[in-house]
């Protein structure tokens, strides 16, 4: 593996680990509706755990209201059930094939425990990054060790990869500080 790899790696890892966290952010619930919310739920149907977006179609046809409609009807108890199971917080409502969640607006004490769950998850997000910096590191030192790499590249392997961790914890403190202010605004 050459240096170039080493600091390749270590930047696809971190720009997952920042997607996987904004992907998580958006499934945060902010008192509108988005599909996002939902459409990731593991639901048990056909004897088997799926994802909703693929058993429904998911539409938010007003601001403070989703639709979910299976594409077959049987699975409605299933996706019923694995909406109450969430930790979402919000109740479905069964109107023969379709299911009507409306999303009500958030108090001031739920609005502060999920602006913590925005920063529990941000911090998550930090120790993927830096856990990406150290696997970078330690390949790196491991090509210094076997004679591949110089002493002065090795530092400056590390410089990059640093800068990469610094450039991508900046990002996801970004994108954390707009999810907690878009929660905090009412």
């Amino acid at each position: 593996m050459s240096k170039d790899e080493i600091v390749f790696e270590a930047e696809e890892g971190m720009e997952k680990a920042v997607d996987f966290m904004v992907h998580e952010f958006h499934s945060i619930r902010t008192g509108k509706a988005s599909p996002a919310l939902v459409e990731n739920l593991d639901v048990l149907a056909y004897g088997t755990m799926m994802k909703l977006k693929a058993l429904a179609l998911i539409t938010a046809p007003e601001p403070r209201l989703l639709v979910i409609q299976p594409f077959d009807g049987a699975t409605v108890r299933d996706i019923e059930r694995a909406i109450n199971e969430s930790r979402i917080g919000i109740n479905p409502q069964v109107d023969g094939k379709i299911i009507r969640i409306p999303i009500p607006e958030l108090s001031e004490e739920r609005r502060r425990d999920l602006a913590k769950m925005v920063n529990q998850l941000a911090e998550e997000g930090r120790v993927r990054i830096r856990s990406c910096r150290r696997v970078g590191m330690d390949a790196a030192k491991k090509l210094e060790k076997s004679g591949e790499l110089s002493e002065d590249s090795l530092r400056d392997t590390e410089a990059e990869i640093q800068k990469l961790t610094d450039r991508f914890v900046a990002a996801l403190d970004k994108h954390a500080t707009h999810k907690e202010a878009e929660l905090m605004k009412i």
